[in-house]
């Protein structure tokens, strides 16, 4: 069923947010700043507007009704598109604003770059607020709907097409292992890395690292053991372990590695990962979005070149 913009009120939409955020009158009245009574007022129009009571008594405390909790996730996209389309100005000036940016990333974006984009943005204004969200397998599975959610997305090439982007930095990806693991002497062989047991990140039907997508184009099929979806875990998981894993270059420059753990060159020719920045293209002449591309950009151009030193073992062999 359509609804007539027309005929309701844009404000209910704030205070139905707070709502169902707080379940309590007493505290979404205090997030927006309004009486008690004026927030009562709202829950009975919204009651009134959808036919359901929204919160229900259980106990000493509100609860949400099974309605309201279908509205939690529509509630949320609908009040960040409203948002954006309000909050957009003909130009942006970050000293003053109050615009927080939404950039949905994995542990592995976050330390390599993160550090050096924050420091540009707070040099250039107080105002800017940046919230680095994670990424979910709607990234690739629903680009389209992923990317109005979020402002915009950091991720490499090779799972989107057809969407505006600004390419980074680039990685290349090193195996680790632990020192007490038998391929840490006797080599990578190829029986070693069919048999030995992987972590394996972003182990997902329609989500797979570079890395992982290039040992089964050399007809390797990892045994995973364990799959995860933060890269900062990984060298833990293979501590005192024969696991095998993959991680990136920079991180492993950036981040370190536990006691005991190596990191060895990949064991075919290492492949390049291209990092880059991807926005829905309702968003592409955003003036305040073209503001934090270029910070983007600006934070990638000072990133240091990758240390081969890091390595402590040498190539490993593929031989059988």
């Amino acid at each position: 069923m359509r609804v007539r913009l027309n005929r309701v009120d844009l404000n209910l939409l704030t205070s139905l947010r707070a709502l169902l955020r707080h379940r309590s009158v007493t505290r979404a009245a205090e997030e927006l700043m309004v009486s008690q009574p004026t927030m009562s007022a709202a829950l009975a129009r919204l009651r009134r507007h959808f036919e359901d009571d929204l919160l229900t008594r259980v106990g000493n405390r509100s609860e949400l009704t099974p309605f309201a909790r279908q509205l939690c996730e529509h509630v949320e996209v609908a009040a960040r598109a409203v948002d954006g389309v309000f909050g957009t100005r003909p130009g942006f000036s970050p000293r003053g604003t109050r615009r927080q940016f939404v950039v949905a990333a994995s542990d592995y974006a976050l330390p390599v770059i993160g550090d050096e984009l924050l420091r540009i943005i707070d040099a250039s204004g107080e105002g800017v607020r940046v919230r680095f969200a994670p990424l979910a397998t709607a990234a690739t599975e629903r680009p389209d709907e992923f990317l109005r959610d979020v402002d915009t997305m950091i991720m490499p090439h090779g799972a989107l097409s057809d969407v505006p982007h600004l390419d980074l930095f680039e990685d290349r990806w090193v195996c680790l292992l632990d020192e007490s693991n038998p391929a840490a002497t006797e080599g990578l062989t190829r029986d070693a890395l069919s048999t030995l047991p992987w972590v394996m990140t972003y182990h997902h039907a329609t989500m797979s690292t570079l890395g992982a997508r290039t040992l089964r184009m050399h007809g390797i099929e990892p045994d995973v053991r364990l799959g995860t979806d933060s890269f900062l875990a990984v060298p833990s998981l293979v501590t005192g372990t024969n696991n095998l894993a993959l991680l990136q270059r920079r991180l492993v420059s950036t981040v370190g590695l536990p006691p005991g753990v190596k990191a060895v060159e990949f064991p075919f020719e290492s492949p390049v990962m291209r990092l880059a920045l991807w926005w829905h293209p309702s968003r592409e002449s955003d003036p305040a979005h073209r503001w934090l591309r270029d910070q983007f950009l600006r934070a990638a151009s000072y990133l240091p070149d990758l240390d081969p030193s890091l390595f402590h073992l040498s190539a490993p062999s593929t031989e059988k």
